[in-house]
């Protein structure tokens, strides 16, 4: 089949961590979101809340502060264009800008920190893919992800449980070939089975293949380490009350904790004090079809 790029609107919520809201495009919300309540009455410090969207995390994802600094305090307006937001956290500041002119999905991000300072990122996104939308997959699809090569895939401890071998004694991760690290193959994204697994695959870019649709997110970023986060949880998690969700995440490190980073593990400020990257997502169907041009806007 032809292949057509689809425009993508974005909807964010300034107030709530600059939290992505919404992905559209084609008929279809690409983003997974979970009645949670209690996502509008976080505070610094508080355990993360797990409403879907896409949450900026940073400066770690697993570890203190839950999920970072970024997703619970409120963004402002950087300039007057209704484009750009930004945080303040105690040791950093970060900036992101989000363009869909184009059809595609640009931000640009811009963190000031001393010098030294030493961080991840995650684009902390959970799809509604595989038949999240109502918790369940079915036995029958075929959504997968696809990433060029056999990229080192780190796995972690959650995924002993899972593996035929005895997980090693005090190991932070273990690593293996993409897709099928230390056997566990993590490519595709159902039917569910009661597990939960994180990963993460030394490469900059993935793509998301959802019956004839296509999500392609990349990260770049001169002189910091990419990576693409999975947390593909099939009804495995919490214990007290699982539920489905697939998060693929580009990051800039490779560890979800930051307190296990060696240097080239995570992304550190140089002399200038600021680190720069970008994350681009676009979208293709295998079929004929066209949609108006992507947008973006914001709830305050």
């Amino acid at each position: 089949m032809v292949s057509r790029t689809v425009p993508l609107a974005v909807r964010v919520e300034p107030a709530l961590g600059g939290r992505w809201a919404s992905l559209r495009g084609g008929g279809r919300e690409w983003l997974w979101h979970r009645d949670e309540p209690h996502r509008a009455q976080v505070v610094p410090g508080d355990g993360f809340v797990d409403a879907g969207g896409l949450e900026e995390c940073v400066p770690t994802v697993r570890g203190r502060p839950d999920h970072g600094d970024a997703w619970s305090r409120p963004w402002t307006a950087a300039d007057d264009s209704g484009l750009v937001y930004a945080v303040r956290c105690p040791d950093f500041e970060l900036t992101r800008g989000i363009d869909t002119s184009s059809g595609s999905v640009v931000a640009d991000y811009r963190l000031v920190a001393e010098p030294g300072f030493r961080f991840v990122w995650a684009a902390h996104a959970l799809l509604d893919i595989n038949g999240n939308g109502n918790g369940n997959a079915d036995a029958d699809t075929h959504a997968r992800l696809r990433i060029t090569g056999n990229p080192t895939t780190r796995l972690f401890p959650e995924a002993a449980q899972h593996l035929d071998r005895p997980w090693p004694t005090a190991a932070r991760w273990i690593e293996g070939a993409w897709p099928t690290p230390a056997g566990l193959r993590m490519d595709t994204l159902g039917p569910d089975d009661g597990s939960a697994v994180g990963a993460v695959i030394n490469a900059p870019s993935v793509v998301v293949e959802d019956g004839p649709d296509r999500l392609h997110l990349a990260v770049t970023a001169d002189g910091q380490p990419t990576s693409i986060a999975v947390w593909r949880n099939l009804g495995g998690f919490p214990a007290e009350a699982p539920y489905r969700s697939i998060g693929v995440e580009p990051m800039l490190g490779r560890v979800f904790d930051l307190d296990d980073a060696a240097d080239e593990d995570c992304a550190v400020v140089p002399a200038a004090g600021e680190v720069r990257w970008q994350l681009t997502i676009t979208a293709h169907r295998l079929q004929e079809g066209t949609e108006p041009h992507g947008s973006f806007n914001h709830t305050a």
